[in-house]
């Protein structure tokens, strides 16, 4: 049980690689497909797992990881606590810039199992920003799948004078 660190291996030209984190794993795929067809100017990886740690006999066959994108589905308490178990099994220094929150489903309040005070606690706790959103709209999908394609292109270092860590602190002081 190997547990993700950020700089363990160079970087590839030109590429960068996302690891989505989640139990909805149709979820994965639908924003996964949506990222890879926007329009982008490097190649993407995307690597989809239910919960960390990743299966350590693939570790010397993964890229490095540029982001990670814990999923939660505010409709389940199993989601959150799958989020929580996972963060064991990444080194602090992602939480540098490297990792955010996707909360989906905040579109149908009545159903929440989820508090809010949970999730902004793993905010604060991480220093990692939140995005909400619902992923089972296509538009709103999309309108994500842009947001982490450019989060994900300045976590790889695609963007001249825009760092990881500088760009999150923009994100989470901006409300």
């Amino acid at each position: 049980m190997a547990v993700l660190q950020p700089f363990d291996k160079l970087p590839m030209l030109n590429s960068a690689t996302l690891l989505l984190v989640g139990v909805d794993e149709g979820l994965q795929r639908e924003l996964a497909k949506a990222i890879l067809q926007e329009k982008k100017s490097f190649k993407i990886n995307i690597h989809l797992a239910t919960s960390l740690p990743l299966p350590s006999e693939a570790d010397h066959l993964r890229p490095r990881i540029d982001l990670i994108v814990f999923i939660i589905d505010i409709k389940s308490k199993y989601s959150l606590k799958n989020v929580e178990a996972s963060l064991a099994h990444v080194d602090a220094s992602f939480f540098l810039g490297k990792v955010c929150f996707l909360v989906s489903g905040v579109g149908r309040v009545n159903y929440c199992s989820v508090e809010m005070s949970s999730i902004l606690k793993l905010e604060e706790v991480y220093c990692s920003p939140v995005l909400y959103c619902e992923l089972e709209l296509e538009r709103i999908r999309v309108a994500t799948a842009q947001r982490l394609l450019r989060m994900l292109q300045i976590c790889a270092g695609h963007v001249p004078g825009v760092s990881a860590l500088t760009f999150n602190s923009m994100l989470t002081n901006s409300y």
